[in-house]
């Protein structure tokens, strides 16, 4: 939602520049004995004008910003944020004075955040005691000459928040990778109209944006936050479920994260079931997980990967084909919900066809009590899904009650009473019926990216990355490439295999492992081999996945897998099953082996592309249920 004021530009003071920026440390020098903070000028249309900002210079890697009520800062980069003063809103979040420091992630593969202040109760105290306050509170972090500079432009309104440049082990092992080195770069705009405003934050890691830059929450759209947020708070009919679809690129996940910040205002803890495989949100892809979320989403999700409560690892982008297995995965892995929280339900972008039946069984199975259905203007890839119609309509394993009727009245056969107990089994509970909430945007996708692309396939490797870089938090001092990295040795007999995605021949299995990302799993089986050869699975088991990992080599000698992970061995112990599925290790990491001579292990150039029928056959196993269409 667009707010209008007068004043568009934060006023800034600095406290930190590097060597790095020895250009606008100058710069600085020039501007910092004008300690005057210029006000705005009325224009001939009565419209205020923007003013050129001043910036001081005193420390290294911190700010001090000033903004009116409703005034933004939209920022590319990355940086941590403290209020001191007021209160101001970052994605939904609402951050109030006195609360901890937030670490806001703005990569050019996504679009800017924004920072706006907030009109907040106005304080019981005078004016001269809210400005000693004020001075107080900026005493430990500016000299008296800059604490009176920045009082000139401060009132009583306002909002103080203090910024500061940090380093995170995430992004500087993904900024180590030269495909993704340019990820949070920044750059002062010397032909802005407030430049020494910009070479502020471009010396902490920040680049000011226009505002129109950022993301857009219509009025829509916080209407319909606000009244699920509502309903998470009464708790009428215990907590809420809130599944939330639509067809790809209609804005579903910056719809999620925003409902998220918006329900940690107010509560401690959130549910996430995500089964969207292609674009998950805290976990590599491929999954089908159950989190519990404390912590606001203020990035993209290769800066939030952590550990689920139930994970399965399905192994594909897409269910499309396996749809049984998917269900049965999202079946087992909602059964660790125990109702205590709110749930929001990630779901795919696929909404027509069998996804639109396989969207109408995960409805019956979950119950939701709430369904946000996301539509792109103009678009009409989804009948309203009412309770009437989800009651009727046919779903991929199930029937709706006009079909039940009809086959009712016939006699059933042997293959329909078949199909009745699958669809008797299939249910976890009765579905009570819910609340549609249908909302249209005009959502773009990622919205003004820099110089990233930003498709499907790069915000995967991102999340993968992001995944491993907790390799380096054994060495947080400095970047280990992978290759320099020790393994876990397995042995053939400790844990049982299986290739996902693909039929291969027990005589190949090794060659489809090595070099490979696999689930890390626990199933119920024991692990038995008459001899120190590979156990291998002949079927796809559902079971608990509890991390993921790289092999990195087959030792065939000492009969041992080579392997990558950051699972802590408390929990690898339990481990004793992996899983190989259509999820390829990023490209950057076989391109980033420093210290290697001669040819990179497992690259190769020396390729024929005029060979066709090199990647697996697909077959539709679905075919057999055309009986629901």
């Amino acid at each position: 939602m667009k707010h209008r004021n007068s004043s568009t530009r934060p006023v800034v003071l600095h406290k930190g520049c590097s060597g790095k920026n020895s250009l606008a440390k100058e710069r600085f020098k020039a501007a910092s004995t004008n300690r005057h903070v210029p006000r705005l000028k009325a224009t001939e249309n009565g419209e205020g004008k923007a003013p050129e900002l001043n910036a001081v210079l005193d420390e290294e890697g911190v700010c001090v910003v000033v903004l009116d009520p409703r005034q933004k800062l939209t920022f590319n980069g990355k940086c941590s944020l403290t209020c001191l003063y007021g209160a101001v809103q970052v994605f939904g979040l609402v951050i109030n004075k006195r609360q901890k420091a937030y670490d806001l992630f703005s990569p050019n593969s996504h679009t800017p955040l924004t920072i706006e202040a907030l009109t907040y109760k106005k304080p019981t105290k005078t004016k001269k005691e809210v400005r000693m306050e004020v001075r107080q509170l900026l005493r430990g972090y500016l000299s008296i000459d800059y604490r009176r500079t920045i009082m000139k432009s401060f009132t009583s309104s306002s909002s103080v928040i203090l910024l500061e440049r940090f380093e995170d082990a995430t992004t500087s092992f993904i900024l180590s990778h030269a495909d993704y080195s340019s990820l949070f770069t920044t750059k002062p705009r010397e032909k802005s109209s407030s430049f020494m405003s910009n070479a502020v934050l471009y010396s902490i890691g920040v680049e000011n944006r226009d505002p129109d830059c950022g993301t857009k929450i219509s009025e829509e759209i916080l209407l319909a936050v606000q009244s699920l947020v509502s309903a998470c708070l009464e708790e009428d009919n215990g907590c809420p479920v809130i599944l939330v679809c639509g067809s790809k690129n209609v804005g579903k996940s910056t719809f999620n994260r925003y409902l998220i910040n918006q329900l940690l205002n107010h509560i401690s803890s959130v549910g996430y079931l995500d089964c969207d495989l292609g674009q998950t949100e805290f976990t590599p892809p491929g999954c089908v997980s159950l989190m519990s979320i404390t912590e606001p989403v203020l990035g993209p999700p290769f800066t939030h990967q952590q550990e689920a409560i139930k994970m399965v690892y399905f192994g594909e982008t897409s269910c499309d084909q396996d749809m049984e297995r998917f269900l049965e995965s999202v079946k087992y892995v909602i059964t660790s919900y125990k109702r205590d929280e709110p749930l929001i339900i990630n779901t795919m972008g696929w909404v027509k066809g069998f996804g639109l039946l396989l969207l109408i069984d995960i409805i019956r199975l979950l119950s939701p009590s709430h369904i946000v259905q996301i539509n792109a203007k103009g678009s009409n890839d989804m009948d309203p899904l009412t309770e009437n119609y989800i009651q009727n309509a046919t779903g991929f394993l199930t029937k709706g009650n006009s079909t039940s009727q009809r086959k009712s009245k016939e006699s059933e056969s042997s293959e329909d009473e078949k199909l009745q107990e699958c669809e008797d089994d299939f249910y976890f509970q009765s579905h009570p019926g819910h609340h549609l909430i249908t909302i249209e945007t005009d959502f773009i996708g990622a919205g003004e990216t820099g110089n990233i692309r930003c498709h499907s396939g790069v915000l995967r490797d991102l999340a993968m990355l992001g995944y491993i870089s907790k390799l380096q938090h054994f060495h947080p001092e400095q970047i280990i490439p992978i290759n320099s990295l020790i393994p876990y040795e397995v042995p053939f007999n400790a844990v049982a295999l299986r290739i996902v995605h693909s039929d291969v021949a027990p005589s190949h299995i090794l060659y489809s492992l090595n070099a490979s990302w696999v689930g890390l799993c626990r199933i119920l089986d024991d692990i038995r081999s008459e001899n120190d050869g590979p156990v291998i699975l002949t079927q796809t088991p559902i079971c608990d996945c509890l991390g993921f990992g790289i092999v990195r080599g087959v030792n065939m000698e000492k009969r041992v897998y080579y392997i990558l992970t950051p699972i802590l061995p408390e929990s690898l112990r339990l481990v004793n099953c992996l899983l190989v599925g259509n999820i390829s290790i990023p490209h950057s990491i076989f391109k980033n082996q420093p210290g290697i001579k001669g040819e990179i292990p497992y690259v190769t150039s020396d390729y024929d592309f005029t060979v066709s029928g090199a990647g697996k056959m697909k077959r539709n196993k679905q075919l057999r249920r055309r009986e629901h269409q």
